[in-house]
């Protein structure tokens, strides 16, 4: 671990709350921390709740405490985790039966809480959340459900929440029956959403083709929506983290990344260097550059591109998204808060509040600052351009 934080604070500039003379990861990550003074309070909570986005920036700033090592951080995501897990390990506002994975990614911060409080309710949280995973609705496929109130539906939203948590506690645990599994799930959602029209992958399938908005011969949804083929890219290099290399599948998991990064590469905007909300639209009317599948690429050619997965020229493109992302979404207040604009609050399917999933319904969506969505692949795109710099990285 690296302890760098401290001389980034504000001995040289006391008129500022955050100092901009840090990297962006610790710049933004104060700025929440201001902006939020409860961990709890984190993607405009008005109570505590068990949420997937909590867990997502959480996850982020524990990222940034292992690289820096300013013990507030840590202690404000174990503020979170203190508060919502009971003794027993129940979690509070967490409904098993609810049978969603989207309440599976948070459960990812207990790691390495566990590890460094050695406090037996988050090994106990950690079972229960796995326990989930034993009798959630699937497909006759073997593929995940979403949601028990979507029956029969994969979205790519689905495998960020759940596959790097399943990855992380099969290795952790010593289950390799389990890797078997969840490379099936990117397998299986990757034939269930692909469009070989363009290569992209849609946004989610009805696998029942009950749904208004599946396409009756193939149950896709319209379009390829940014923010869920972010969702997807990130699920792989991060399950990628746990998977052995012999595991049979893999390489699977791989041709599919470099798939993705190919299609990254041909839809980023050349001026801006950045993605569109819709990228099967990308340019069109009404259609604008999001921040939060913009964030979710970087990172994930990022560390593709370390990690090997992926061709190094690659780079290129993630620092272009990365210089991008800061010329069009990044501003820094007087007092040195750090914002990101123009994040798609949120975009689904179906439900009570009926959601088409046409190209008007993506593009009015409300967008807003500061969504979670996007602070937290912000903060681990940043760490990922931070590690280049420090490696002296020539670009």
């Amino acid at each position: 671990m690296m302890f760098l934080f401290s001389p980034f604070f504000l001995s040289a500039q006391e008129h500022l709350l955050v100092n901009n003379n840090a990297p962006w990861s610790v710049r933004m990550t104060e700025s929440e921390m201001i902006r939020c003074p409860e961990s709890w309070q984190l993607d405009f909570q008005p109570r505590l709740k068990w949420d997937y986005c909590s867990g997502l920036e959480l996850q982020a700033m524990l990222d940034v405490y292992d690289t820096y090592g300013d013990k507030k951080i840590y202690d404000y995501a174990l503020a979170y985790a203190d508060t919502i897990v009971n003794e027993d390990g129940s979690i509070k506002t967490y409904k098993l039966k609810d049978y969603s994975l989207d309440r599976i990614n948070s459960g990812k911060i207990f790691f390495r809480i566990y590890e460094q409080t050695k406090n037996e309710k988050y090994k106990k949280a950690l079972a229960l959340l796995r326990s989930q995973l034993d009798t959630h609705p699937r497909n006759a496929d073997g593929g995940f459900w979403h949601k028990k109130i979507y029956p029969h539906q994969m979205w790519l939203d689905g495998l960020y929440m759940g596959m790097p948590f399943y990855a992380e506690y099969a290795y952790r645990n010593n289950r390799p029956q389990d890797y078997k599994d969840i490379i099936h799930q990117f397998l299986v959602v990757a034939r269930h959403t692909y469009d070989p029209k363009n290569g992209l992958y849609r946004h989610a399938c009805d696998v029942s083709r009950q749904q208004k908005w599946a396409d009756p011969q193939t149950g896709q949804s319209a379009h390829s929506w940014g923010r869920a083929m972010g969702w997807y890219a990130m699920a792989i290099v991060d399950a990628l983290d746990f998977i052995p290399k012999h595991e049979a599948g893999r390489d699977s998991m791989l041709v599919i990344l470099n798939n993705i990064a190919t299609q990254v590469q041909r839809l980023q905007d050349p001026k801006a260097g950045v993605w569109y909300q819709v990228l099967d639209r990308s340019g069109d009317k009404g259609n604008y550059l999001e921040s939060s599948c913009s964030a979710m690429f970087v990172y994930t050619l990022f560390k593709a591109v370390r990690m090997g997965y992926i061709d190094s020229s690659y780079l290129d493109v993630a620092i272009k998204g990365y210089k991008g992302i800061l010329n069009n979404f990044i501003e820094v207040d007087k007092q040195g808060l750090v914002s990101i604009t123009k994040a798609c609050a949120v975009a689904g399917l179906g439900g009570k509040v009926y959601r088409s999933g046409d190209y008007e319904y993506y593009i009015n969506e409300k967008i807003r600052t500061n969504d979670a969505k996007a602070v937290g692949p912000f903060i681990m795109a940043s760490l990922e351009w931070e590690r280049l710099q420090r490696m002296n990285c020539k670009y």
